[in-house]
C-alpha cells in the first residue's frame, strides 16, 4: 500500500490554499489508484515555532508530530500559494524541520498565484533537492485571475486535469521505485 501526503501550505481558515488542497485531494481520490491512499496534511494543524528558536513543550510535541506525520508517507504533493515570488515563509520554516523524514521520496507540486505559483515551485525544487527528495517534472499551476472567481472562489478550468493526471502518475511511479531503496 502506498500512502501519498497532500501537504497544504496554509495556516488560516478560509485560505485559497485550503480550496486548492481540497481540490487536489478530491482529484487524487477520484483517480481510484489501486493500492494508494491519499491524505491531506495542513500546516494549520501544527504550531511550529521559527526554526532555531527554543520551542515550548507544546511546540516541541508539535514538531515531533509534524516529523512523524511526514515520515509516514511514501511521497507528497505540496500545495502552495505564491507570495512575493516565493513560497510562504511558514512553509519554508516547516520544511526546515524535515531532513531524513523525506529522503528518497518523490514530490509533486500544485501551486497558484498571479503567474500560477511558478516562482514558489522553483524555490521548492531547490529546497527539496537539498532534502534529497525527487521532484517530478509535471506540475499543476492555477492562476488567481483565471481559476478563481473574484480572486477568492476556486473554480479551476478543466484543462488542468491533464497535468494533474501526469503529476500523480509521476509521483506514484517514483514512489514505487524509491520505496525499494528505503526498505
Amino acid at each position: 500500500m502506498m500512502k501519498i501526503g497532500i501537504v497544504a501550505a496554509f495556516v488560516r481558515e478560509g485560505s485559497n490554499t485550503e480550496q486548492v488542497a481540497n481540490w487536489t485531494l478530491n482529484y487524487a481520490n477520484g483517480r481510484n489508484d489501486e493500492g494508494v491512499t491519499y491524505e491531506l496534511v495542513s500546516l494549520k494543524d501544527f504550531d511550529l515555532p521559527m526554526f532555531g528558536t527554543t520551542p515550548t513543550d507544546a511546540q516541541g510535541a508539535d514538531i515531533q508530530r509534524w516529523k512523524d506525520t511526514i515520515t509516514g508517507f511514501d511521497g507528497y504533493v505540496f500545495v502552495t500559494p505564491e507570495y512575493n515570488r516565493a513560497l510562504p515563509g511558514f512553509f519554508k520554516n516547516a520544511l526546515d524541520y524535515l531532513q531524513p523524514e523525506v529522503h528518497n521520496k518523490p514530490v509533486g507540486y500544485t501551486a497558484f498565484g498571479g503567474l500560477g505559483g511558478l516562482s514558489s515551485i522553483q524555490t521548492l525544487r531547490l529546497i527539496n533537492g537539498e532534502q534529497e527528495m525527487a521532484d517530478v517534472r509535471t506540475m499543476v499551476t492555477f492562476s488567481l485571475m483565471a481559476d478563481f472567481e473574484n480572486f477568492s472562489v476556486f473554480k479551476p478550468n478543466a484543462y488542468h486535469t491533464d497535468n494533474a493526471d501526469k503529476m500523480f502518475d509521476q509521483v506514484l511511479t517514483w514512489a514505487k521505485a524509491l520505496k525499494t531503496i528505503r526498505d
